[in-house]
């Protein structure tokens, strides 16, 4: 079983750095790396051009689009490898990464995804919080993550996190996007990170009757770096915010059936989470936050007014 591992990365040389070296020290030869570089990002091809390789198999692979989903569709095209595995610049998996993960998938062939935890590192600080319930989406729509604080036994999930997330090559082509193999969904909207871009592909996998693995053994030191557009992490941006809520509404409204469509819009309305704010989220945060908390309700709602414009152009499209 070849390994082939993927990393889109963007202006930060010393991040990509540690992430290669975590590669070379796996216990599982890995067979092929693309590094997916944006044409512009004159920092990071510099330092590729002096990176000391030492028998790593290194592919690069030049992207002029913005957004980790054009990133991740040009280097799925070289793509070699029986399992290929995706992570970020900013990531260092763990030395049995890739040993791990392929006894997942030697184990089982109704397997398609396999991801673990990411341990967050906060400046000196990691996060060692911990949750059972990982990667699962409710029956109303609410997703849960907590990739990152995951315990216990390795369990089916609903949804994976792009810094630690694997697929079988061959399973990869069943997702169904129109005219497209191998693609991740180009309609997901920002200019860098691109939130949600995992949870389409994983919940489409899991329509088309594959199985998703989360183990939080297969792991990944993850050390959150500064990021290069509009979505800031824990600083509130309305454009970021509102392609947040835009991408979570169309995934979910073209994976849920009919019935439970119709429940997610009335929840995520009337309350919805802190990352997507509904009625009620705004007036829990309102005493806190004041005026933020309005502008993040309306840019959720926003959001999920423009998440069902292009749901509802790509239905009359293809109908």
């Amino acid at each position: 079983m070849k390994n082939t591992v993927l990393i889109p990365t963007y202006r930060r040389p010393l991040d990509l750095s540690r992430c290669l070296l975590a590669i070379q020290a796996q216990t599982k030869p890995v067979d092929q790396v693309i590094v997916v570089v944006r044409d512009t990002d004159s920092q990071t091809w510099e330092f590729l051009a002096q990176f000391p390789l030492h028998n790593l198999p290194l592919h690069t692979v030049t992207v002029s689009v913005p957004g980790v989903v054009a990133a991740l569709n040009a280097g799925l095209a070289a793509v070699e490898g029986d399992i290929v595995s995706i992570t970020d610049d900013d990531a260092a998996p763990h030395p049995d990464w890739l040993e791990k993960i392929n006894a997942h998938f030697l184990a089982d062939s109704r397997i398609a995804g396999v991801g673990g935890r990411d341990w967050v590192h906060q400046g000196n600080r990691l996060l060692d919080e911990s949750r059972q319930i990982v990667g699962k989406l409710q029956w109303f729509g609410r997703v849960i993550g907590n990739h990152h604080l995951g315990v216990g036994e390795p369990r089916e999930v609903d949804v994976l996190k792009g810094v630690n997330m694997s697929f079988r090559h061959c399973a990869m082509s069943t997702t169904g996007y129109a005219n497209a193999q191998l693609r991740f969904d180009e309609r997901m909207r920002g200019t860098g990170a691109q939130v949600h871009f995992e949870m389409a592909f994983t919940l489409a996998l899991k329509r088309a009757g594959w199985k998703i693995i989360y183990d939080p053994q297969v792991a990944v030191d993850h050390y959150p770096a500064q990021r290069f557009d509009e979505d800031q992490r824990h600083n509130f941006n309305e454009i970021a915010f509102i392609n947040l809520v835009h991408n979570e509404t169309l995934v979910l409204l073209e994976n849920l059936p009919p019935l439970r469509r119709a429940v997610f819009l009335l929840w995520a309305i009337l309350v919805g989470t802190r990352d997507s704010l509904g009625l009620i989220q705004w007036l829990r945060l309102l005493p806190s936050q004041g005026q933020l908390a309005g502008k993040k309700w309306w840019a959720s709602l926003r959001g999920r007014w423009q998440g069902w414009q292009t749901h509802r152009q790509f239905v009359i499209r293809n109908s």
